[in-house]
């Protein structure tokens, strides 16, 4: 990049406020007044305030705020007659900035017609915009832009220019860049340009799937395309494509179900794709060896090419997502698209900061940007041009691709404004569609009433958290592998449980639970992050197998007859290993890919959850939506230790049955339960085997409980 050569500086930092840098090197950093060049106009600046620095002296200076307008380019003279350019500074980081330049049209990026393709870009502190386009034969050419309303700038290409290769070449502080549009729908082989498309070309528009009722009639399965075909036993030919999921009546080598047949046989509601949006960590030669789950997002709007057959095609990308999740669609499976408008992969690099610097991400108070993402960057959602970028790139996902939800990765980064916005947005779109988040509370300099966080889930109606409560009630804190939850058989935790079992939002009207509605708590024990459950307990159980899968199999058991929207890791019901790789982002495809011969051997269990699974739907008292539903007809109790029981009364207007009777076992020892007295109860689950029709009926007043086990009885 070309560094400009400046004896001093000087930073627009608020429309009424410009500062001078001198360095003490420079007439020993003293000047006594300052002049602003506009023009033929010169118009003298008053010095409000002089601040020693360490190497140079700070002047702030002010100016009427009319007389400058973005786009101009000014200059400014000291007493010793130095000129300096005016550069753009901390102004866009102002609210009047954000005022003056929101732009509120739908047209950002390219619009392609036939005879005329129409690009354009906000980039209101250029001074002056160029496109180059790159021809089929490698013919290149610039064309100017035109400044219009709002800081936006408009290119009109008055030829066919489809399947052009291009480029945006932004002037700022004089120094001329080049990017790839934020927007841009489409990339080249490994993102090195944005490419001019017909989407009329690129298969027809997906549409979404009618929404479930409630959020809490969902089952979701949690996976990464790779991982689901990479091993050569999943019986797919298109291993580690977006292709596999058109493959149909795959099996494994002993003739066991794979692929999207066995997503259909479990039974699940929703697939959560791990990020499909263009990513960095692996290139898009199909020779490239290297792993990543996709969190390094580069185009939030292009797919990602390393799982296509034909990366170097960009139609042919969009075909195969869309093929992807309208095959997945054909066998009622809605999809769920795993977003990241948390950070970006590099913030130096990317079109964000190169179109406008500074404005598109959170600095602190020092001025430097913020890193509560852990990866250098801070999405800075609550500006009005960054929140209207993650609003239109969901619902383009939505009306292109026919996505039915979201998962908002490290959602406590973006603010509560934005995250409302899109509930909003999406319901003219899907009424009811899923949005769910991760509700950290993340280092990042936003008010914490503003964080979109699990502090402030009663702020986010309509969005669903992942709960951590559960996760590490159930089988132990994430961050400290050693620690043993209910599960893992740690007594004492029963009144954690208790609360955690009947969606999190407080048992009597009077006690403020972590959420005010069960639809908005994600129950899980294991997704892509840390330790798989399997592995965290061969790590910190010195136990033998037969115990462990007892354990795991009960901590899944919590997860699918729990109040709220439970969540499954892709296969975490045939015990998911990745040989105690905590955090396998970039370990090998041998690591992460999903294990298809484990799932031939653990068929009795997989087995068993799809039952469970059916005995969720049968009835509505598994899903209440409300928590005045739980609270009338739910009684949680536990009267000793590594055990509780789990009672719904007068149930049947939700389903065939008029009480259900859920007991949770985590004890090593068996031990006798008594029965609530009335007529025999029906055994739907006994923890090793489940049937919705029943697997015996019982006319005992009492039951041995094995250990390690879980109950469903019904009557």
């Amino acid at each position: 990049m070309l560094v400009i050569s400046r004896q001093y500086d000087a930073f627009l930092d608020t429309f009424n406020s410009i500062t001078m840098i001198l360095p003490y090197d420079y007439h020993e950093g003293h000047s006594s007044h300052f002049t602003l060049i506009k023009g033929d106009e010169r118009i003298a600046l008053h010095i409000e305030e002089k601040i020693p620095l360490n190497d140079a002296m700070k002047y702030v200076t002010t100016i009427q705020s009319e007389k400058i307008i973005l786009g101009k380019c000014y200059e400014i003279v000291d007493e010793h007659d130095t000129r300096t350019d005016l550069q753009i500074g901390a102004v866009i980081r102002t609210e009047e900035f954000d005022q003056r330049y929101y732009y509120d049209g739908h047209d950002l990026g390219v619009t392609y017609q036939d005879g005329c393709t129409v690009f354009k870009v906000w980039s209101p502190t250029a001074t002056e915009v160029r496109l180059k386009l790159k021809s089929p034969d490698d013919e290149e050419i610039q064309y100017p832009f035109e400044r219009m309303e709002n800081g936006v700038w408009e290119c009109r290409v008055n030829t066919d220019v489809e399947g052009y290769f291009y480029s945006i070449l932004p002037c700022i502080n004089l120094i001329w860049d080049e990017l790839i549009d934020p927007y841009a729908k489409a990339v080249s082989l490994n993102s090195e340009w944005g490419v001019v498309i017909n989407l009329d070309n690129a298969h027809e528009k997906n549409k979404p799937l009618p929404a479930l009722t409630s959020p809490t009639d969902a089952v979701i399965y949690e996976l990464n395309i790779r991982d689901f075909s990479a091993q050569q036993e999943s019986g797919m030919k298109f291993r580690g494509k977006y292709r596999a999921f058109t493959e149909k009546g795959t099996t494994t080598p002993n003739g066991f179900s794979s692929g999207i047949q066995y997503l259909k046989e479990l039974g699940v509601t929703h697939v959560e794709l791990l990020p499909v949006n263009d990513f960095d960590g692996v290139t898009d030669n199909p020779s490239d060896t290297s792993y990543n789950w996709g969190y390094n997002p580069l185009f939030f709007n292009a797919p990602e090419g390393s799982y296509s057959l034909k990366p170097e095609d960009p139609n042919e990308r969009i075909r195969e997502l869309k093929t992807v999740i309208q095959c997945l669609h054909d066998e009622n499976i809605r999809v769920i698209q795993d977003v990241v408008y948390n950070h970006v992969f590099i913030r130096e690099d990317s079109s964000f900061e190169k179109l406008v610097p500074g404005y598109f991400f959170r600095h602190d108070e020092n001025g430097l940007p913020s890193n509560g993402t852990g990866v250098g960057n801070d999405f800075a959602s609550e500006r009005l041009m960054a929140r209207k970028f993650i609003v239109d790139s969901i619902l383009y996902w939505m009306n292109e691709y026919g996505v039915d939800g979201f998962r908002f990765d490290l959602m406590g980064i973006l603010d509560v404004k934005t995250m409302t916005a899109i509930r909003e947005e999406v319901d003219k779109v899907l009424p009811g569609a899923i949005l769910i988040g991760e509700g950290w509370d993340l280092n990042t300099p936003l008010p914490p009433h503003q964080k979109a966080n699990l502090r402030n889930a009663h702020q986010l109606q309509g969005i669903g958290q992942f709960n951590d409560w559960f996760r590490d009630t159930i089988k132990g804190s994430t961050f400290n592998l050693y620690d043993k939850g209910f599960a893992l058989g740690h007594g004492h935790l029963e009144q954690k449980v208790e609360l955690v079992l009947t969606g999190s939002v407080g048992m009597s009207s009077g006690e403020r639970g972590l959420f005010k509605e069960p639809v908005q708590s994600v129950n899980y024990v294991e997704s892509h992050d840390n330790h798989t459950l399997w592995d965290k307990m061969k790590a910190c159980l010195n136990e033998d197998e037969e115990i462990l899968k007892a354990r795991h199999s009960l901590a899944t058991t919590m997860v699918l007859l729990s109040q709220g929207i439970p969540f499954l890791h892709a296969g975490q019901e045939f015990f998911r290993t990745k040989k105690g790789i905590e955090n396998s982002y970039n370990s090998p495809v041998e690591i992460n890919q999903l294990d298809w011969i484990r799932r031939e051997k653990y068929d009795n269990v997989v087995q068993y959850v799809k039952a469970l699974i059916q005995i969720r739907k049968s009835h509505g008292a598994f899903r209440f939506q409300k928590s005045e539903l739980i609270r009338e007809h739910v009684k949680v109790s536990h009267s000793q230790a590594n055990l509780i029981d789990v009672l719904y009364q007068n149930v049947h207007p939700y389903g065939p049955w008029d009480e259900i009777l859920m007991v949770f076992h985590s004890d090593t020892k068996a031990c006798e339960y008594t029965l609530p007295e009335g007529n025999d109860w029906i055994c739907l689950s006994d923890g090793n085997r489940a049937s919705v029709s029943g697997l015996y009926d019982l006319n005992e007043a009492s039951i041995t409980l094995e250990p390690v086990s879980s109950y469903v009885f019904v009557r």
